[in-house]
């Protein structure tokens, strides 16, 4: 009897090993190290699904664009780009219990009810489970069918009997091929299943939609071959205590890499919440020190965040700089100006920055809502309420120019504010802003002499 081959395959990130190491050399992380078996390869060969193609001069292919076909949900097209596209794989990833399944479910209710078949397998619910979700999300269909399946095998066997117009797999880490002799969710069948779940959606021209389990540093479980085999991975976000979801894509080959979409979170589902920027500012504050409104940009659309500072006296020898949903690096850099430039001591004082709603936010455009917020606390002065502020702050005290001025400026007058603090840079590129004051600065300075209350 021969042998079996056996391979050490960390589950992170898919690094190969002959023998067994407690640390990755590749990922880093601690026991991810897990001994497989190597199948033979007259085992590991995948049946060929796609038809044989033939090479074309690049001038022939067709360069249309695909015909897409709506979710349902208007937030869930923004992300993928106005929309989903036949043939196209979706992997969207996010925590446990954040609302992946509630989302695709909703969504197979939609095109179950506009286009055709669909075809829903779970390998982590009972079909009565996922039924009783869709009765409280309102979201049943009778070409909506449900399929409690693991083996792939079997699975291709439905999809070929069906021919669905969509089809969800919950979740990629419990599908197994039988013919890789390794546990469900392992490298190996990830891999597999991943490559054989991509054959058969370009082969029948059928929107797929895969969800993937998360790490414990919320990054996607599994090899990082998966990432690069989809056409579009989202990671679904949000805080269980909180409302809302954003839907965030970090990969799309049929739209924008930036955009987002927001969902309220309900008894009843998520809703899409259009518009985002009087949802983030609903329970503003006003005239309350370290408070600012911000217009920053995610993908397309102009969202207005507010900024929250709170610098109080440390009790201990170094101060301590905390942040949520801002990088700490840009909150270190912001208090090292105002300390330099502005001659506001904050040595020996904490400072907590936040983005109120639990959004996070990184451009450079922040810098200066970030700045007068820190300001605004530490000399104990509210700012204007109906200011907003927008500009990049450089070392040397300078508050340079941004991109899409005029976007930000539109959405805080739609929004009814009065007053705009921005870097003059941005001034020469503003065109029918009547109705709105705009402030043009040049420095920090200037810009802390026009947003306090006088």
């Amino acid at each position: 009897m021969s042998k079996k081959k056996v391979s050490h395959v960390c589950q992170e990130c898919g690094y190969e090993t002959p023998k067994w190491v407690g640390r990755c050399p590749s990922c880093g992380n601690w026991n991810t190290i897990v001994e497989e078996v190597v199948a033979p390869p007259q085992q590991a060969r995948r049946p060929q699904v796609l038809p044989a193609q033939k090479p074309l001069p690049i001038q022939e292919v067709d360069v249309e664009d695909a015909p897409r076909f709506s979710s349902g949900s208007t937030e869930f097209d923004r992300v993928l780009g106005q929309g989903m596209v036949p043939g196209s794989v979706l992997l969207i990833v996010g925590d446990p219990g954040v609302g992946k399944s509630s989302l695709l479910l909703q969504v197979c209710a939609h095109v179950a009810t506009t286009r055709g078949t669909v075809l829903y397998v779970t390998g982590e619910e009972s079909a009565r489970q996922v039924r009783m979700r869709a009765d409280r999300l309102s979201a049943l269909s009778p070409s909506l069918h449900v399929l409690s399946e693991t083996n792939l095998d079997l699975v291709q066997q439905h999809v070929t009997a069906l021919a669905p117009e969509l089809l969800v797999i919950d979740s990629i880490q419990t599908l197994f091929w039988p013919e890789v002799p390794s546990a469900p969710g392992s490298v190996s069948q990830v891999r597999e299943c991943a490559h054989y779940l991509l054959q058969l959606a370009k082969s029948r021209n059928m929107t797929t939609a895969i969800i993937g389990h998360v790490t414990k540093d919320g990054g996607l479980a599994g090899p990082r071959v998966l990432e690069h085999i989809v056409d579009s991975v989202l990671y679904f976000e949000g805080d269980h205590s909180a409302q809302h979801r954003v839907l965030r894509a970090v990969k799309n080959r049929f739209g924008s890499t930036n955009e987002i979409g927001l969902f309220e979170m309900r008894d009843s589902g998520l809703l899409d919440v259009p518009d985002a920027s009087s949802f983030f500012l609903s329970e503003r504050p006003e005239r309350v020190p370290g408070s600012v409104v911000v217009p920053t940009l995610e993908g397309s659309r102009t969202l207005l965040v507010e900024i929250q500072a709170l610098v109080t006296g440390s009790a201990f020898g170094s101060p301590r700089r905390a942040a949520d949903g801002i990088d700490v690096k840009r909150v270190l850099l912001v208090t090292a100006v105002l300390e330099k430039r502005a001659g506001l001591l904050l040595a020996d004082h904490d400072a907590y920055v936040k983005v109120a709603g639990g959004l996070s936010v990184d451009e450079p455009a922040i810098d200066l809502g970030l700045l007068v917020a820190l300001a605004s606390s530490f000399r104990e002065r509210a700012t204007d309420p109906d200011a907003v502020v927008f500009g990049e702050v450089g070392l040397a005290g300078e508050v340079r120019a941004v991109t899409q001025a005029e976007k930000r400026v539109r959405e805080a007058q739609k929004m009814g504010f009065r007053k705009v603090v921005l870097p003059r840079g941005n001034m020469r590129t503003l065109v029918n802003t009547e109705g709105i004051e705009l402030v043009a600065v040049e420095t920090v300075n200037d810009a802390l002499s026009h947003v306090f209350i006088s």
